[in-house]
């Protein structure tokens, strides 16, 4: 695995995404409003929903579909929903974002 230079962390809005294509995943990159970055598969666990369209309030997402809370820190969905998506290292070096993805 290696580290990906994705973006400057300022073009992720806060409390917004991005989304990243890698191989044929897609990967939302969210931005907190503390400016803490998260990635996740950009599929929620109930029915596919696109997360980095949903809205994003401290930790975690609404999918915009069904309004599932999907946490952003470990990918589950909240109770009583069940489920989880996939999370990806992610770190924030001199302004850019990085994420660790297999070649």
């Amino acid at each position: 695995m290696s580290w990906t230079r994705i973006c400057p962390v300022n073009d992720i809005p806060a409390l917004g995404a991005r989304v990243v294509r890698h191989g044929e995943v897609d990967i939302g990159v969210f931005r907190t409003g503390d400016d803490r970055v998260f990635a996740l598969h950009n599929s929620c666990p109930h029915k596919g929903g696109p997360l980095s369209q949903g809205i994003v309030y401290g930790d975690k997402v609404a999918c915009p579909l069904h309004s599932w809370k999907i946490s952003l820190v470990d990918g589950k969905a909240e109770e009583p929903d069940i489920g989880h998506t996939a999370c990806y290292a992610v770190k924030v070096e001199n302004g850019d974002v990085y994420l660790q993805l297999d070649k």
